[in-house]
Protein backbone atom coordinates (compact mmCIF):
# COMPACT_ATOMS: atom_id res chain seq x y z
CA UNK A 1 0.00 0.00 0.00
CA UNK A 2 1.31 3.32 -1.30
CA UNK A 3 0.81 7.15 -1.18
CA UNK A 4 -1.53 6.71 1.51
CA UNK A 5 -4.93 8.88 1.43
CA UNK A 6 -5.73 11.16 4.92
CA UNK A 7 -8.33 13.50 3.25
CA UNK A 8 -11.57 12.16 5.64
CA UNK A 9 -9.70 9.23 6.57
CA UNK A 10 -10.61 8.51 10.82
CA UNK A 11 -7.67 8.28 12.85
CA UNK A 12 -7.32 7.33 16.73
CA UNK A 13 -4.17 8.26 18.68
CA UNK A 14 -3.37 7.48 22.21
CA UNK A 15 -1.34 9.39 24.20
CA UNK A 16 -2.37 11.85 21.78
CA UNK A 17 -2.84 14.84 24.10
CA UNK A 18 0.96 15.68 24.81
CA UNK A 19 4.16 15.43 23.37
CA UNK A 20 5.04 13.26 20.18
CA UNK A 21 1.03 11.93 20.35
CA UNK A 22 -0.77 15.17 20.18
CA UNK A 23 2.65 16.17 17.33
CA UNK A 24 0.74 13.50 15.27
CA UNK A 25 -2.33 14.23 15.71
CA UNK A 26 -1.60 17.84 14.33
CA UNK A 27 0.26 16.48 11.51
CA UNK A 28 -2.92 14.04 10.66
CA UNK A 29 -5.77 17.50 11.33
CA UNK A 30 -3.82 18.94 8.83
CA UNK A 31 -3.43 16.44 6.00
CA UNK A 32 -7.33 16.56 6.35
CA UNK A 33 -7.74 13.93 8.67
CA UNK A 34 -10.60 13.37 11.63
CA UNK A 35 -8.79 12.09 14.54
CA UNK A 36 -10.00 10.50 18.05
CA UNK A 37 -7.36 11.68 20.34
CA UNK A 38 -7.40 8.62 23.12
CA UNK A 39 -5.41 9.99 26.72
CA UNK A 40 -5.62 9.06 30.53
CA UNK A 41 -4.82 12.91 31.40
CA UNK A 42 -8.25 14.60 30.89
CA UNK A 43 -7.38 18.23 31.73
CA UNK A 44 -4.99 17.61 28.51
CA UNK A 45 -7.93 16.26 26.91
CA UNK A 46 -9.99 19.59 27.56
CA UNK A 47 -7.07 21.64 25.73
CA UNK A 48 -7.37 19.59 22.99
CA UNK A 49 -11.26 19.91 22.94
CA UNK A 50 -10.65 23.44 22.28
CA UNK A 51 -7.74 23.26 19.78
CA UNK A 52 -9.02 20.56 17.22
CA UNK A 53 -13.20 20.95 17.56
CA UNK A 54 -15.17 19.03 15.36
CA UNK A 55 -12.30 17.46 13.29
CA UNK A 56 -11.24 16.08 17.02
CA UNK A 57 -12.46 14.04 19.33
CA UNK A 58 -11.58 13.65 22.61
CA UNK A 59 -11.77 10.23 24.39
CA UNK A 60 -10.60 9.38 27.99
CA UNK A 61 -8.54 5.96 27.63
CA UNK A 62 -6.53 4.17 30.07
CA UNK A 63 -4.87 2.08 27.64
CA UNK A 64 -4.55 -1.14 30.06
CA UNK A 65 -8.21 -1.15 30.18
CA UNK A 66 -9.62 -3.77 27.84
CA UNK A 67 -12.91 -2.84 27.93
CA UNK A 68 -12.69 0.84 28.15
CA UNK A 69 -11.01 0.13 24.37
CA UNK A 70 -14.08 -1.56 23.53
CA UNK A 71 -15.98 1.70 24.56
CA UNK A 72 -13.80 4.32 22.52
CA UNK A 73 -13.57 1.88 19.36
CA UNK A 74 -17.44 2.44 19.51
CA UNK A 75 -17.71 6.28 20.41
CA UNK A 76 -15.73 7.24 17.36
CA UNK A 77 -17.09 5.04 15.02
CA UNK A 78 -20.35 6.53 16.25
CA UNK A 79 -18.52 10.16 14.95
CA UNK A 80 -15.93 9.33 12.25
CA UNK A 81 -17.15 5.77 11.09
CA UNK A 82 -14.39 3.16 10.63
CA UNK A 83 -11.14 3.93 11.95
CA UNK A 84 -8.32 3.94 9.14
CA UNK A 85 -5.10 4.88 10.96
CA UNK A 86 -4.43 3.29 14.56
CA UNK A 87 -1.45 5.37 16.56
CA UNK A 88 -0.26 3.25 19.31
CA UNK A 89 1.86 5.41 20.91
CA UNK A 90 0.74 6.16 24.76
CA UNK A 91 3.32 5.01 27.15
CA UNK A 92 5.68 6.40 30.03
CA UNK A 93 9.26 6.63 31.03
CA UNK A 94 12.24 4.51 32.22
CA UNK A 95 12.25 4.94 36.17
CA UNK A 96 16.18 4.75 35.82
CA UNK A 97 16.58 2.02 38.05
CA UNK A 98 18.83 -1.28 37.76
CA UNK A 99 17.04 -4.25 37.25
CA UNK A 100 17.47 -6.28 40.47
CA UNK A 101 16.74 -2.81 42.22
CA UNK A 102 13.10 -1.68 40.21
CA UNK A 103 10.04 -2.09 41.93
CA UNK A 104 8.08 -4.52 40.45
CA UNK A 105 5.12 -2.46 40.04
CA UNK A 106 7.41 -0.29 38.02
CA UNK A 107 7.92 -3.24 35.54
CA UNK A 108 4.12 -4.28 35.80
CA UNK A 109 3.05 -1.07 34.69
CA UNK A 110 5.58 -0.14 31.86
CA UNK A 111 4.50 -3.79 30.20
CA UNK A 112 0.84 -2.77 30.64
CA UNK A 113 1.19 0.65 29.26
CA UNK A 114 3.60 0.64 26.64
CA UNK A 115 2.84 -3.59 25.32
CA UNK A 116 -0.02 -4.38 26.16
CA UNK A 117 -1.75 -1.05 25.78
CA UNK A 118 -0.31 -1.53 22.02
CA UNK A 119 -1.64 -4.84 21.44
CA UNK A 120 -4.68 -3.84 23.12
CA UNK A 121 -4.98 -1.09 20.17
CA UNK A 122 -4.21 -3.55 17.76
CA UNK A 123 -6.84 -6.18 18.74
CA UNK A 124 -9.39 -4.19 18.87
CA UNK A 125 -8.95 -1.83 15.81
CA UNK A 126 -6.76 -4.26 12.99
CA UNK A 127 -9.55 -6.81 12.25
CA UNK A 128 -11.67 -4.04 11.07
CA UNK A 129 -8.84 -3.23 8.69
CA UNK A 130 -8.67 -6.19 7.32
CA UNK A 131 -11.54 -6.69 6.49
CA UNK A 132 -11.73 -3.00 4.47
CA UNK A 133 -8.40 -3.45 3.36
CA UNK A 134 -7.33 -0.24 3.82
CA UNK A 135 -5.46 1.36 7.10
CA UNK A 136 -2.05 1.80 8.37
CA UNK A 137 -0.77 1.21 12.41
CA UNK A 138 1.62 3.54 13.35
CA UNK A 139 3.46 1.92 17.15
CA UNK A 140 5.73 4.23 18.82
CA UNK A 141 8.82 2.61 20.17
CA UNK A 142 12.16 4.52 21.01
CA UNK A 143 15.72 3.94 20.44
CA UNK A 144 15.77 1.73 23.75
CA UNK A 145 13.91 -0.67 20.78
CA UNK A 146 17.10 -0.90 19.09
CA UNK A 147 19.85 -0.41 21.56
CA UNK A 148 20.06 -1.25 25.34
CA UNK A 149 21.39 0.74 28.00
CA UNK A 150 21.64 0.25 31.81
CA UNK A 151 19.24 1.18 34.28
CA UNK A 152 16.35 1.28 31.69
CA UNK A 153 15.34 -2.25 31.98
CA UNK A 154 11.79 -2.41 31.83
CA UNK A 155 11.41 0.45 29.34
CA UNK A 156 14.24 -1.17 27.04
CA UNK A 157 12.13 -4.72 27.42
CA UNK A 158 9.07 -2.88 26.52
CA UNK A 159 10.50 -0.73 23.29
CA UNK A 160 12.07 -3.50 22.31
CA UNK A 161 8.92 -6.09 22.24
CA UNK A 162 6.84 -3.20 20.48
CA UNK A 163 9.69 -3.06 17.87
CA UNK A 164 9.13 -6.98 17.48
CA UNK A 165 5.53 -7.32 17.65
CA UNK A 166 5.50 -4.31 14.82
CA UNK A 167 7.66 -6.55 12.57
CA UNK A 168 5.22 -9.34 12.65
CA UNK A 169 2.16 -7.40 12.47
CA UNK A 170 3.88 -5.87 9.48
CA UNK A 171 4.22 -9.59 7.76
CA UNK A 172 0.59 -10.34 8.75
CA UNK A 173 -1.35 -7.73 7.07
CA UNK A 174 1.07 -6.56 3.95
CA UNK A 175 -1.23 -9.40 1.88
CA UNK A 176 -4.06 -7.91 3.17
CA UNK A 177 -2.91 -3.81 1.86
CA UNK A 178 -2.58 -2.58 5.82
CA UNK A 179 0.66 -0.84 6.89
CA UNK A 180 2.65 -0.88 9.75
CA UNK A 181 4.96 1.24 10.96
CA UNK A 182 7.16 1.42 14.55
CA UNK A 183 8.52 5.04 15.70
CA UNK A 184 11.89 5.05 16.96
CA UNK A 185 12.30 7.97 18.07
CA UNK A 186 15.77 9.34 20.13
CA UNK A 187 15.03 12.52 22.68
CA UNK A 188 11.84 14.55 22.22
CA UNK A 189 10.28 17.30 23.85
CA UNK A 190 7.00 15.79 25.64
CA UNK A 191 5.74 15.46 28.92
CA UNK A 192 6.41 12.03 30.21
CA UNK A 193 8.40 13.27 33.17
CA UNK A 194 4.88 14.34 34.27
CA UNK A 195 3.17 11.28 32.90
CA UNK A 196 5.22 9.20 35.15
CA UNK A 197 4.50 10.88 37.94
CA UNK A 198 0.79 10.38 37.31
CA UNK A 199 0.74 6.80 36.65
CA UNK A 200 2.73 6.67 40.21
CA UNK A 201 5.96 5.55 38.43
CA UNK A 202 9.14 7.81 40.03
CA UNK A 203 12.37 7.89 38.21
CA UNK A 204 15.68 8.01 39.87
CA UNK A 205 16.46 11.50 39.82
CA UNK A 206 20.03 11.53 39.95
CA UNK A 207 20.02 9.33 36.76
CA UNK A 208 17.76 11.21 35.22
CA UNK A 209 19.23 14.30 35.70
CA UNK A 210 22.70 12.94 34.20
CA UNK A 211 21.22 11.53 31.22
CA UNK A 212 19.33 15.00 30.31
CA UNK A 213 22.72 16.60 30.89
CA UNK A 214 24.33 14.52 28.97
CA UNK A 215 22.63 14.32 26.11
CA UNK A 216 22.02 17.09 23.33
CA UNK A 217 18.76 19.09 23.02
CA UNK A 218 15.74 17.13 22.66
CA UNK A 219 14.32 17.60 19.20
CA UNK A 220 11.10 19.34 19.02
CA UNK A 221 7.67 17.02 18.82
CA UNK A 222 6.62 18.53 15.46
CA UNK A 223 9.33 16.71 13.10
CA UNK A 224 7.81 13.47 14.72
CA UNK A 225 4.47 14.14 13.43
CA UNK A 226 5.83 14.93 10.02
CA UNK A 227 7.80 11.73 9.31
CA UNK A 228 4.84 9.83 10.44
CA UNK A 229 2.55 11.25 7.89
CA UNK A 230 5.53 10.06 5.60
CA UNK A 231 5.89 7.08 7.03
CA UNK A 232 2.07 6.29 7.01
CA UNK A 233 2.02 7.84 2.96
CA UNK A 234 5.11 5.28 1.67
CA UNK A 235 4.26 2.55 3.93
CA UNK A 236 7.61 2.68 5.78
CA UNK A 237 7.90 0.26 8.53
CA UNK A 238 11.17 1.48 10.62
CA UNK A 239 11.04 5.07 11.31
CA UNK A 240 13.91 6.66 13.21
CA UNK A 241 14.38 10.53 14.46
CA UNK A 242 17.68 10.74 14.92
CA UNK A 243 19.66 9.85 12.24
CA UNK A 244 23.46 10.37 13.93
CA UNK A 245 22.25 7.17 16.30
CA UNK A 246 23.32 5.30 13.68
CA UNK A 247 26.49 4.28 14.95
CA UNK A 248 25.12 2.62 18.21
CA UNK A 249 22.73 0.37 16.04
CA UNK A 250 25.53 -1.17 14.59
CA UNK A 251 27.65 -1.48 17.62
CA UNK A 252 24.33 -3.44 18.94
CA UNK A 253 24.25 -5.72 15.99
CA UNK A 254 28.10 -6.31 15.55
CA UNK A 255 28.34 -9.14 18.39
CA UNK A 256 25.13 -10.94 17.41
CA UNK A 257 26.36 -10.81 13.75
CA UNK A 258 29.62 -12.05 15.50
CA UNK A 259 28.19 -15.26 17.58
CA UNK A 260 26.98 -16.36 14.22
CA UNK A 261 30.50 -16.78 12.95
CA UNK A 262 31.04 -19.26 16.24
CA UNK A 263 28.05 -21.23 15.70
CA UNK A 264 27.65 -24.12 14.74
CA UNK A 265 27.00 -25.21 11.34
CA UNK A 266 24.52 -27.68 10.47
CA UNK A 267 22.67 -29.50 7.21
CA UNK A 268 19.37 -29.59 8.76
CA UNK A 269 16.90 -26.77 6.99
CA UNK A 270 16.29 -23.97 9.78
CA UNK A 271 12.37 -23.49 9.71
CA UNK A 272 12.74 -19.89 11.81
CA UNK A 273 11.36 -21.51 15.09
CA UNK A 274 14.07 -20.21 17.35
Amino acid sequence: MMDFQFEGAAAFVTGGASGIGLAIVRSLVREGARVAIADFNKDWLEECRAEFGIQGLTVPLDVGDRSGWARARVMVEERFGPVHVLVNNAGIGPDFNQLDEMPPRHFDQMIEVKLTGTFNGIHEFVPGMRARRRGHVVNTASMAGLVSNAKMGAYTAAMFGVVGMSEVLAAELAPDGVGVSVLCPGRIVTRLTETNLRAGVEQKPIFAKAITENSPAPMEASVVGDLVIEAIRGNHLHVVTHGNRIGEVERRVAPVLEAFSRAPRTSTPDRGTG
